[in-house]
């Protein structure tokens, strides 16, 4: 790897500077000759008014912005190996893209002082001028963390296996005009700029969860039509199924439930009277599992976190249920008092009972005082749903 220390003032970086605001596909400076965003960079992540803001106060009062890396590649041109945030932030302030507050006033660039103005444009950026193997160039690159945002895995992993494959499955995934994004995000949690859509996507699609595994075999492929296409069918089968979008859907294991139940048949109109039912239930715990609940039958119930009887309703079911048993001679289990065997007169201490739903809460039973009532734990366990 093979460095050279220059020095680039803020004027020749951002002069032919290229901003498409849509993502920002196309970024450009030093008159043509860098290429501010590769195809193994992240999104712009500072339009968020305080990153990009810092980075323009920063040159104003004379602060450093940190070392800048270039990457030299063929006939003269380069590329920016970090500082693409900072750089880009410069760009779209001296492009007018957005404006700073000076002495409480909105000031966009064009309407600064003169003096200003000369002062942004001379003020000059470290740069290291890096030349080396495209393996070298994306090791350091996955590494140097100067300033601002770490990488996150996905970011990471797009650096290493750019390539055709990347750049369309970040032209899809990764751009917040995509008019899909509204109802992906009903389903997906993240942020499209951070690339986590995309690693959604990707996780589905690989099935196993090895991302980097699927990414480097398609690493050079033309199309997404695989990844794009599957990513859809569970979208649309979600949304089939449920016909209420609930905000405790979003960031559920969509992938995942789609291999386990995509066969089924469901009655969309049905689902949707038990998914606003089991909304509605208190006892109901964790809304998250009713989805997966209805999906599998509703049958495993520790998926909903059903709400448990209170220690105070326990005690007072217990000692009420203990004296009514000593007075008529029979077990404090209702189920032992019944049986014929040694335990039809015993009386069973707290701690070897258990509270249970009198009519289960599968068929309607409330988890109130009313509806409790104490079992020894071989009955309650045998009890079941039932």
């Amino acid at each position: 790897m093979v460095t050279e220390l220059k020095q680039y003032t803020i004027g020749e970086i951002c002069n032919g500077f290229v901003y498409n605001e849509y993502e920002g596909k196309g970024l450009f400076g030093l008159s043509g000759r860098l290429t501010i965003q590769p195809e193994y960079q992240r999104n712009y992540i500072y339009a968020d008014g305080k990153k990009d803001v810092a980075v323009i106060e920063s040159v104003l009062k004379g602060y450093p912005l940190g070392l800048i890396y270039f990457n030299k590649v063929d006939d003269g041109q380069l590329e920016v190996l970090d500082g693409q945030q900072r750089i880009t932030s410069l760009g779209r302030f001296v492009k007018g893209n957005f404006a700073i507050k000076i002495n409480g006033m909105e000031q966009y660039f064009s309407g600064l002082a003169t003096n200003l103005q000369e002062m942004i444009m001379q003020t000059k950026l470290l740069v290291y001028e890096c030349e080396g193997t495209e393996v070298e160039i994306k090791e350091w690159f996955k590494t140097i963390n100067i300033v601002g945002v770490p990488l996150n895995e996905q970011e990471k992993l797009n650096a290493i296996f750019s390539g055709p494959f990347v750049t369309l499955a970040k032209e899809e995934f990764s751009n917040s005009q995509n008019a899909n994004v509204s109802k992906w995000k009903a389903y997906i949690n993240g942020k499209v700029e951070r690339q986590e859509i995309l690693e959604r996507a990707l996780q589905w699609v690989s099935k196993s969860n090895d991302v980097s595994g699927y990414m480097s075999h398609h690493r050079y492929f033309s199309n997404i039509n695989e990844l794009k296409t599957y990513f859809n069918t569970v979208i649309e089968w979600v949304s089939s199924v449920f016909i209420d979008v609930e905000s405790c859907m979003c960031g559920l294991e969509w992938g995942r439930m789609y291999e386990l139940y995509h066969k089924n048949a469901y009655n969309p109109t049905k689902v949707s009277e038990r998914v606003q039912a089991l909304m509605a239930d208190d006892c109901v715990e964790d809304k998250k599992g009713i989805f997966e609940y209805i999906l599998g039958g509703e049958v495993d119930k520790s998926l909903l976190n059903i709400r448990l009887f209170e220690p105070s309703v326990i005690k007072s079911v217990y000692a009420k249920q203990t004296a009514d048993a000593k007075e008529k001679g029979i077990s404090n289990c209702p189920l032992c008092a019944l049986s014929d065997t040694n335990n039809k007169n015993k009386i069973w201490q707290l701690k070897e009972m258990d509270a249970d739903h009198v009519t289960a809460w599968s068929r309607g039973g409330a988890t109130d005082i009313s509806n409790c009532q104490m079992l020894c734990k071989t009955h309650n366990r045998a009890k079941g749903n039932r």
